[in-house]
């Protein structure tokens, strides 16, 4: 019996590779025969785990979703990987799954080996995260289900959106993609009224119910959304923006300039120009420093009145 139970679990375990194995193929990995692999099967699906058989030269068994959710088997790696997400989102951005990413953490704390929970628990000890002088918006779980549903199905969504500016207007958009950066979530989508592609804040749209009609799928914007996003968000949410000519290469610039404050562009073989977004001139002032480059403000009065001062100060320092 102890013989049958561990192959069953080692069945388990290689059907939760998302695969499709062939008789002979768990046959060798078990070293039993295709009669008992069959047999075997059967167990497995009299327990609840969904356990599909396709027929032919091609055919094979492989794990689908059920109604119910069965137990997973998870390798070392995996379970430790799952286990430092769950504390995280904990303490992320999505509201509404701290309470159930804790409950979740303890069923499986509660069952990991102690050599993996000694990993877990020595990661966490010795991780201390850097939490952000303002907390981030956050967004319902519930919406971001809603909008992932609605792009997965490709029908019409229809909200409530609120601008930087607090107005409301109704949108009526087809929903392609959700980036997240940072601790904002975005959903890229084609306005359906305005006929052209938008970007919008999760946190401030109000899903409607129910979504609307069915949608062809159009080409996307850009091959990198992310990139796509930061261009068109990364600095219109900014108090304070400049461009400033770099005098070094964009690709020495954006190795040194995290992509939230700009995006840099090339104009010459040593020379970029960056419009930069922050919401204070100080923080601008300080990165340009860390740069190691000069360069040149064209458009921000605010940011060269910083930067006087910050040399003035620099200057007494060393006087």
């Amino acid at each position: 019996m102890l013989e049958t139970s561990a192959r069953l679990l080692r069945l388990l375990s290689l059907l939760q590779t998302p695969r499709e194995w062939t008789g002979n193929e768990l046959a060798d990995r078990l070293e039993v025969s295709t009669r008992t692999v069959r047999n075997d099967v059967d167990r497995l699906r009299s327990l609840g785990y969904p356990v599909h058989a396709t027929r032919g030269a091609i055919g094979g068994y492989r794990l689908g979703a059920g109604a119910d959710l069965p137990p997973l088997l998870l390798d070392d790696e995996e379970a430790v990987a799952v286990a430092v997400g769950l504390r995280t989102a904990a303490t992320g951005s999505v509201s509404g799954i701290e309470e159930t990413a804790l409950r979740a953490l303890a069923k499986l704390e509660q069952v990991l080996p102690s050599r993996l929970r000694r990993r877990v628990n020595t990661l966490q000890s010795y991780t201390v995260a850097v939490g952000p002088e303002q907390r981030g918006p956050q967004v319902d779980a519930g919406v971001l289900t809603a909008i992932a549903n609605a792009a997965r199905d490709h029908e019409r969504l229809r909200f409530d959106y609120r601008s930087h500016d607090t107005s409301v207007s109704r949108r009526d958009v087809e929903p392609y993609r959700l980036v997240t950066w940072g601790r904002r979530w975005y959903l890229v989508a084609w306005d359906v009224e305005r006929h052209d592609w938008r970007t919008f804040r999760v946190d401030r749209l109000e899903p409607k119910i129910p979504t609307g009609p069915r949608f062809a799928p159009r080409p996307l914007p850009a091959e990198d959304l992310a990139a796509y996003v930061s261009r068109g968000v990364g600095t219109a949410a900014w108090r304070f923006t400049a461009r400033v000519i770099i005098h070094a290469s964009a690709q020495v610039v954006a190795e040194r300039l995290p992509a939230m404050l700009g995006q840099v562009e090339a104009v010459g073989e040593d020379r970029s120009a960056v419009t930069l977004g922050a919401d204070n001139v100080e923080m601008m002032a300080v990165w340009l420093g860390a740069i190691g480059h000069d360069f040149t403000v064209e458009d921000s009065p605010e940011l060269v009145e910083e930067l006087r001062k910050v040399a003035a100060r620099y200057q007494r320092a060393t006087g």
